[in-house]
């Protein structure tokens, strides 16, 4: 989206090391009122969503902004061999200094310190997208969606992009199944994985099944999955079309976030169907607390996470939310990142490390939200 003019940061350093941190934010957690009331049935001891804690700008040194996807570094990634270590989190930018939409270039590393720094920087044409994730294999991939202008009328197919462990490009991946990929989900299987990628472009959910080898990935075969999702052209947004997704492994089901529809809906038999569930079945669909819902994540307590980015069904009231809700549809909670609208995009939550941490950006700020769940005893 159009930024404001980049503010500076800042990172509010905790006491953890006191001891009295987790304390605290448990605290903050059972005692935080909820703006909006809840539903019967959800329990309010189970939410996931917690008071913000600090952020770090996303900004690097050629001025990229607009961050959109968020990764962490699971246990499973191998490291030593380059900047990353477990727990780090990965930001892709895209705009440009000039802020134009689909022209950035740039994934930035954030390490458990706070300390940013760049990681990757490709050369233009180039649009790194919401769609940003990591293999066991050693790969970071991010979807790769450009414009030459910034405008919708200019975007072009683009490419998958595969990086190493060091921040190199190993591979670019151009397919008809890969057409603006607005967003993607990975599921990593060690010698094979399966990239669900959401395209702007063509309103389509495709499936992509690659074999994944020390030199890179060769895909496999690919499959329309879901389709018919709004898909348009958005001044403000680039585009309303099919975003964020998450996977549930145990029931093969891939819950998709239609920022155009204003909805979520989920595909069955996502891994392993051979012909298109059209748009699947509708989960949720709340105009009280949706506004273009955007990019998706499992929070720990089997809740999902989704952001709105406010190009669908505004609010002032509103602004940049990141909304919870069970896989049933019902609301849970809400918390804002920031009190303008259009700053809420990419989010990521990380539980293979004691606690959870949770991370997600402002676009409105070129920053990045961390908080973290922790409970390690005092």
């Amino acid at each position: 989206m159009n930024l404001p003019q980049l503010q500076e940061s800042r990172i509010f350093q905790s006491a953890r090391s006191a001891g009295w941190f987790s304390f605290a934010l448990a605290a903050l957690l059972l005692a935080a009122p909820t703006a909006f009331a809840q539903p019967p049935s959800v329990d309010p001891d189970a939410r996931f969503l917690p008071p913000q804690v600090w952020d770090i700008s996303t900004a690097p040194s050629n001025g990229d902004v607009n961050p959109y996807g968020v990764a962490f570094v699971e246990d499973s990634f191998p490291v030593g061999s380059g900047p990353l270590a477990h727990g780090d989190v990965l930001v892709s930018n895209f705009n440009n200094a000039q802020n134009l939409q689909g022209t950035g270039t740039t994934i930035v590393h954030i390490s458990k310190a706070g300390i940013q720094s760049l990681f990757f920087q490709g050369t233009a044409p180039l649009g790194l997208t919401t769609a940003l994730g990591t293999l066991r294999a050693g790969f970071v991939v991010v979807g790769n969606g450009p414009t030459s202008d910034g405008t919708s009328a200019t975007a072009q197919p683009g490419s998958l992009l595969v990086i190493n462990a060091q921040g190199k490009l190993i591979q670019s991946i151009a397919n008809p199944a890969i057409n603006y990929p607005w967003d993607m989900t990975l599921v990593d299987n060690g010698g094979t994985a399966i990239a669900f990628v959401s395209n702007a472009l063509d309103g389509k959910v495709n499936r992509l099944d690659f074999a994944v080898n020390p030199w890179g990935l060769t895909l496999l075969s690919w499959q329309t999955i879901g389709s018919g999702y709004v898909h348009q052209g958005d001044p403000v947004a680039l585009f309303d079309a099919p975003a964020g997704s998450a996977y549930d492994r145990a029931r093969d089901i891939l819950y998709v976030a239609s920022t155009g529809d204003n909805a979520v809906y989920a595909i069955d038999q996502a891994a392993t169907r051979k012909s298109s569930a059209g748009l699947g079945k509708p989960i949720y669909k709340d105009n009280a607390h949706l506004h273009g819902a955007l990019a998706m994540a499992w929070a720990p307590n089997g809740h999902l996470l989704v952001t709105n980015n406010d190009a669908i069904n505004p609010d002032p009231n509103q602004p940049s939310e990141i909304v919870e809700f069970t896989i049933f549809g019902e609301f849970v909670k809400e918390i804002s990142v920031d009190p303008a609208q259009g700053g809420s995009f990419g989010l990521a939550v990380l539980t293979d490390q004691p606690g959870s941490i949770f991370a997600a950006v402002d676009d409105n700020t070129a920053s990045l939200f961390r908080w973290s769940l922790s409970n390690d005893p005092f």
